[in-house]
């Protein structure tokens, strides 16, 4: 079963994620933070990790930055789902190693894919 990481500090939109992963038979596991979600994807291996950008602490950047970097992490695709919908923002965020970067609100459909084609590279 795919294992997919939800980083996001808004429980309404965890939540929202979560609930279409689970009705698409993927498990899920959630991180609050950048912090949390790097220290989690270290633990848990998951097949994905989807990011939100604004967050207290570490931002999802940097949190993107680090897994897409670290050596027991590098090989973990990570979509940065966010509000940002500049293009510098998702230049930026490509070049901190995301392998996908999607605009809320997020169409189920656009978001099942994404996962994907990133799980096929």
């Amino acid at each position: 079963m795919t294992r997919v990481l939800i980083v996001d500090d808004s429980p309404t939109e965890t939540h929202a994620f979560a609930s279409i992963l689970k009705e698409s038979g993927l498990e899920v596991l959630t991180a609050e933070n950048g912090a949390d979600g790097v220290a989690l994807a270290r633990q848990e291996q998951p097949d994905v990790v989807l990011m939100d950008i604004v967050m207290p602490g570490l931002n999802g950047f940097q949190a993107t930055r680090q897994l897409s970097r670290g050596t027991d992490t590098s090989h973990i695709p990570v979509i940065i789902v966010t509000t940002k919908d500049q293009e510098t923002d998702r230049v930026w965020g490509m070049r901190q190693g995301a392998k996908g970067y999607l605009v809320k609100p997020i169409d189920k459909s656009l978001l099942l894919s994404a996962i994907d084609n990133v799980l096929v590279a």
